[in-house]
């Protein structure tokens, strides 16, 4: 229940000696201050890397061609190495149970033209996975469908950039442009993460593409989206076995990374999450001695308190108080004084990384803040630790005996 009277006793105790309340507050205080940055500054460091690949799938995989740089089985130096449908399909039927979507990609630039307005865009050529690996968000209209690659029709998405460059404020949705001198339908407006020049992006269909670039079968790229139920060490080995398979069936050195590669985002996905670890490991070991060191801090402060108390409890005892009561209030004043302290840090170090947060994005640090569960554990723990380091010098203290407690120095 409460007891008016003690915490009466309390504050005035805290009233009286001020200078040990502020240093054994100061010690919790400063223990969770710095729990705070460390914890905010590494989630910091997260997020960077989380909006680093915002835009893109976290299960994506690239495979890029260029030109030869090691001779192969009597071909030369220099070969230029061309992905083609044939490569595609062979993916795809391959390793149909390793994916998850799958893409080819043509790169042009095109001019686009409506009415007066007219300017040059990047185009992709695509197939209907593109827009789950690219994580395109369709706001008017649709994306492309099977039926636009199976009837090779003249159909765009546009970037939201690109429709107010050439619309403005009127919809663009359903209208005609003009691409390179072909007329082409507007199917759809999309907006992406990835910022400005991904929305100045125009999507057609890859047999499209094919069609009107030399009427032959050749892509730049293949992408796809590995089967998430892989883990990330089944998903690198996925990989690199596409890489040796696509590099037998191509004649491309086994050591050749000019001519091929495969980026795979699980490889990326793994060193990140290892170099998170880490660093969550460097915190929580510099962290906990931070912790310890306040405990410490407590521990030593509150053995000096009771010793200094010893008589006052002796009177106390010979008065009638009993040992519980006594320890009571002891343990009350330094749960108190740590639960006012460590909430004074948590807010002081809260603070200090709301005021800091912009300044640290130079350093690859976005939005540093801390969880408020790793925080509230912290200073729990450190309360129980303040219970403690009150709770056995008083205990020890509470069963002297008056006449001896009276004698003490």
């Amino acid at each position: 229940m409460f007891d008016l009277d003690r915490w009466r006793e309390i504050f005035q105790s805290i009233n009286k000696n001020r200078l040990r309340s502020v240093l054994s507050g100061f010690t919790v205080a400063f223990a969770i201050l710095l729990f705070t940055l460390l914890f905010g500054i590494v989630s910091g460091l997260s997020n960077s890397f989380k909006d680093a690949f915002a835009d893109d799938a976290m299960n994506a995989m690239t495979i890029r061609v260029w030109k030869t740089s090691k001779p192969y089985k009597g071909l030369q130096t220099g070969r230029r190495v061309q992905l083609r449908n044939a490569d595609y399909d062979y993916v795809k039927e391959e390793y149909d149970n390793k994916i998850q979507y799958q893409t080819a990609r043509i790169f042009k630039s095109v001019n686009i033209r409506y009415k007066s307005k007219a300017d040059t865009y990047r185009l992709r050529a695509v197939h209907p996975d593109h827009q789950f690996l690219e994580k395109t968000i369709i706001d008017e209209g649709r994306y492309l469908n099977e039926r636009d690659l199976k009837e090779k029709a003249k159909v765009l998405v546009i970037g939201r950039l690109i429709k107010e460059d050439l619309f403005g404020e009127k919809p663009a949705l359903n209208k005609r442009v003009n691409l390179n001198g072909s007329s082409f339908l507007v199917i759809g407006v999309f907006s992406d993460d990835g910022g400005d020049n991904e929305e100045r992006q125009v999507y057609m269909p890859v047999t499209t593409a094919q069609m009107m670039y030399g009427n032959n079968d050749y892509i730049s790229q293949i992408n796809l989206g590995y089967n998430p139920d892989l883990s990330l060490d089944a998903a690198i080995a996925f990989g690199n076995k596409m890489e040796r398979d696509l590099r037998k069936r191509m004649n491309i050195h086994p050591d050749d990374q000019s001519a091929l590669s495969v980026r795979n985002m699980a490889e990326a996905n793994k060193g990140v999450g290892q170099f998170m670890f880490i660093l969550y490991l460097i915190v929580i070991i510099v962290g906990s001695g931070t912790l310890v060191a306040g405990i410490i801090g407590i521990s030593n402060i509150m053995i000096f308190v009771i010793k200094e108390r010893t008589k006052e409890f002796g009177i106390r005892k010979a008065l009638g108080a009993k040992p519980a009561s006594i320890v009571g209030m002891v343990v009350q004043e330094s749960v108190l004084i740590t639960t006012i302290a460590g909430y004074l840090g948590l807010s002081l170090g809260t603070f200090i990384l709301a005021q800091i947060g912009d300044t640290l994005e130079d350093y690859f640090i976005k939005d540093p803040s801390v969880s408020p569960g790793i925080v509230i554990g912290a200073t729990i723990t450190l309360i129980l630790a303040g219970l403690i380091a009150g709770y056995v010098p008083a205990k020890r203290a509470a069963n002297i005996k008056p006449i001896e407690a009276l004698r003490a120095d």
